[in-house]
């Protein structure tokens, strides 16, 4: 039996939602890629989604029906289905929560707080776990193939909520303003890292860690596309546990290098291998690909704003604003900085003049 840390092939589903994306249509690619995220996310506890799931998803990215019909559609499969009792194993929660993930990642509010991650949680699995939106109340283990079967220490159940309010107060209180690119991505990578650590609730803490990071990143700025999430949700996983774990008796120390490399190839268009099997305790690492973009001299917040004139070039400072989340006045004072630097330049002018991007962001 293949262990689900092993690396495998392209799924069938996956093959199939990339058609929408190779198309070309912009809302119909976005609406694809948010279900890629959301079935590839499955993979992190095992679970394969339906036929019927990915038929729905089609209908919903062709726009024949919006995501709230898309989750009656399954709820109602899952009641007949259940009548009949030929529920496949696992299919019904993967198929409910990733129609959840959907509708989450489509909305544009976000609030940086403890509340949030939990109303992620709720949102996800409520009417799967029975504690959806809850904090643990017991201590937990979880046996890891990375580990050779050992496991990370979670925060005690006595402790998460001071935990949880101590670490996002942390993250409130940072500012990514003149950090350099590579120490933003350590603690992007730290505070996310040290979240999904605490495993708040009982079950599904990866899936909302990573709904919550993906929202989180878009809060910053970032048109998170979310490719590496639907693609590699296990090494995600994994990349995790690494981060967390120390075994001193066995020379094994916390390492954030592993998610740190999916970060880069996310945020900063870095070409890192993402291998499961390179994250196990018994690897022996080999030189990595050095990140091509972590030497570009700019700051996390300007790279954002680089990443969205670059997409869309004719976009006013106004506009850029509201999608960064900075006052016009701030994303002047980017601009001009970023074109005393090289890395942006403005052509033919203020009415009709367009942005071009100097960097390589690719």
């Amino acid at each position: 039996m293949e262990h689900r840390g092993q690396d495998h092939r392209a799924e069938p589903w996956r093959e199939s939602l990339e058609v929408y994306i190779r198309e070309g249509e912009p809302e119909r690619a976005e609406k694809s890629l948010a279900w890629q995220t959301a079935i590839g996310l499955q993979d992190v506890d095992g679970l394969k989604t339906s036929d019927y799931l990915l038929e729905t998803a089609k209908a919903h990215i062709d726009g024949d029906i919006d995501i709230a019909t898309a989750k009656r559609r399954i709820d109602s499969y899952y009641e007949e289905q259940a009548a009949r009792k030929s529920i496949e194993a696992g299919a019904e929660e993967a198929d409910k929560v990733s129609a959840r993930i959907v509708e989450v990642l489509a909305e544009r509010a976000f609030q940086l707080s403890p509340a949030e991650f939990v109303s992620i949680h709720k949102r996800l699995f409520a009417g799967v776990f029975p504690h959806a939106g809850k904090l643990r109340d017991y201590n937990i283990t979880k046996k890891e193939w990375v580990l050779n079967g050992d496991t990370v220490l979670y925060a005690s159940a006595d402790s998460l909520k001071a935990t949880l309010e101590y670490d996002f107060n942390q993250e409130k209180a940072f500012s990514y303003a003149g950090l350099s690119l590579p120490d933003s991505i350590r603690h992007l990578t730290g505070f996310i890292s040290g979240i999904w650590q605490i495993h708040p609730f009982g079950e599904g803490n990866t899936r909302a860690t990573a709904v919550f990071a993906i929202k989180y990143l878009r809060s910053l700025g970032f048109d998170a596309k979310n490719d590496l999430f639907a693609q590699h949700a296990w090494y995600f996983r994994n990349a995790l546990v690494r981060a967390n774990y120390t075994n001193l008796n066995t020379g094994v120390h916390a390492d954030p290098v592993y998610l740190e490399r999916f970060f880069e190839n996310l945020l900063l268009g870095a070409d890192h291998p993402l291998k499961n099997r390179f994250l196990h305790i018994d690897y022996q690492p080999t030189e990595a690909p050095k990140c091509k973009n972590c030497t570009l001299d700019c700051t996390l917040e300007e790279l954002a704003l680089l990443q969205s004139v670059a997409a869309q070039p004719s976009i006013t400072q106004q506009e850029l604003a509201r999608k960064i989340g900075k006052s016009p006045r701030t994303v002047k004072s980017m601009t001009v900085k970023l074109q005393e630097k090289g890395l942006l330049a403005r052509e033919n002018g203020k009415r009709n003049g367009r942005w071009v991007v100097k960097g390589d962001l690719n």
